[in-house]
């Protein structure tokens, strides 16, 4: 798990799929919490490895207002994960990060929901609008409207 030293609203965690399709790899999911949680949702998303500074000695860390790795070992992959449901921005189609969301939700819920996601998927393919959709997508993926293409992923 990553989290920011300064006031914990941004965390990175780090997750593995039991399965042949993602064996052997490491996705990173990047989690802010706004001020208005648990009444609204935090902001989800797939992130490449490089975009988290990585500091075995937080003390010493040259920015400590920016996401840290509290954790050494490398990364075996730096790539967003194939899934009918994710963007090649790392974007997430899952409806308990918008309209389902509920003030009982919680980080660990979020966790568990893209971790089955992943690991009952087969289909080692990006979402049937993916390219239309990351040239206009905005940075946060909460300001987007998802269109649910099938919910049998």
């Amino acid at each position: 798990m990553v989290e920011n030293s300064a006031n914990l609203s941004k965390f990175v965690f780090r997750i593995t799929i039991d399965s042949q399709l993602y064996k052997d790899q490491q996705f990173f999911i990047s989690i802010e919490i706004s001020p208005g949680y648990p009444v609204d949702s935090p902001r989800v998303q797939f992130i490449l490895y490089e975009d988290v500074e990585v500091v075995e000695d937080v003390e010493n860390a040259k920015n400590p207002q920016e996401v840290i790795v509290v954790d050494d070992e490398p990364p075996r992959s730096t790539v967003i994960p194939l899934h009918p449901h994710i963007y090649s921005n790392g974007h997430i189609c899952l409806n308990l990060l918008g309209e389902d969301w509920t003030p009982a939700c919680s980080l660990e819920s979020i966790l568990l929901s893209i971790q089955s996601m992943l690991s009952t998927n087969e289909k080692e393919e990006r979402p049937p609008d993916d390219v239309d959709y990351v040239k206009r997508a905005p940075l946060n993926p909460k300001q987007t409207k998802f269109v649910y293409h099938d919910d049998d992923v």
